[in-house]
């Protein structure tokens, strides 16, 4: 009886410390309890300052187009027929140095700096060194998509790009498939490139206040790790169901081979 009594409690036992939580599995909980569940989100993301690597769509515009059209290699009427490949290739890739190089203007020097500043900057070179006033010279700086790798506990691990100029971490995971039971929702790591160097970052997607992080909005060349549970280290399945099967299996295994060596 005793043993019977042991048997059942270590089974107990396993299976409250095997099963995934719920508080561990929904998203955006509110942790610090409120009556009030409506939540005003503070805008925090800052202008994102161009990086190593990246690539750089740069459109100049004027009254007289045949005046820019060494400016734009792609012309007007195929800039909706391109895609990643076509981005690599026209785009401006900002190199080792943190410059970029542009027709007749040779180096300009980018990094750092938010798109509408490298604007700023392209436009200013242009009217003093090429055009006058009177071209009416405009200028589109855009990054050539939001390219970013996410490993570990999703869908389909590997490195997508979206045409988007926001992109937060729930719409990133999204796009590479949804994190399984055996992720770690707690605890999402973003690797960040900066000048100098990378940087980790963490998340917690159970908790609402995640939406005013800083980190909430992914940059180009992010990665995002999600880690797995220590459930699915420990093998004994994720719900009370995998978990009693599992001790099950490895119950009837113990008792035939008791009976087998008392024999």
């Amino acid at each position: 009886m005793k043993k019977i009594l042991a048997i059942t409690v270590l089974v107990l036992s396993v299976l409250a410390s095997s099963c995934v939580p719920q508080k561990d599995i929904l998203y955006l909980q509110n942790k610090d309890n409120a009556s009030d569940t409506t939540h005003i989100i503070s805008e925090v993301q800052k202008p994102y300052r161009v990086q190593i690597h990246d690539m750089l769509n740069i459109r100049v515009k004027a009254l007289d187009q045949d005046i820019v059209k060494m400016f734009n290699p792609v012309g007007e009427a195929n800039l909706n027929a391109g895609s990643a490949e076509r981005a690599y290739f026209d785009g401006f890739t900002v190199d080792l140095h943190g410059d970029i190089r542009i027709p007749t203007l040779g180096k300009v020097s980018v990094l750092g700096y938010t798109t509408e500043e490298i604007e700023k900057i392209i436009e200013k070179k242009l009217l003093e060194e090429q055009f006058k006033e009177t071209a009416n010279i405009f200028v589109t700086v855009k990054l050539t998509g939001l390219r970013f790798t996410a490993n570990g506990e999703v869908g389909s691990p590997g490195t997508i790009t979206l045409y988007q100029e926001r992109v937060n971490i729930f719409e990133a995971i999204a796009n590479v498939g949804e994190i399984p039971v055996t992720g770690d929702k707690k605890d999402i790591l973003i690797i960040r490139q900066y000048p100098q160097g990378q940087q980790i970052h963490h998340l917690d997607l159970t908790d609402i206040s995640v939406m005013q992080s800083p980190y909430y909005y992914i940059q180009p060349n992010d990665i995002i790790y999600v880690k797995p549970i220590k459930q699915k280290t420990w093998g004994t399945g994720t719900t009370g169901v995998q978990s009693f099967t599992t001790i099950v299996s490895i119950l009837s295994l113990l008792t035939t081979t008791i009976i087998l060596i008392s024999r």
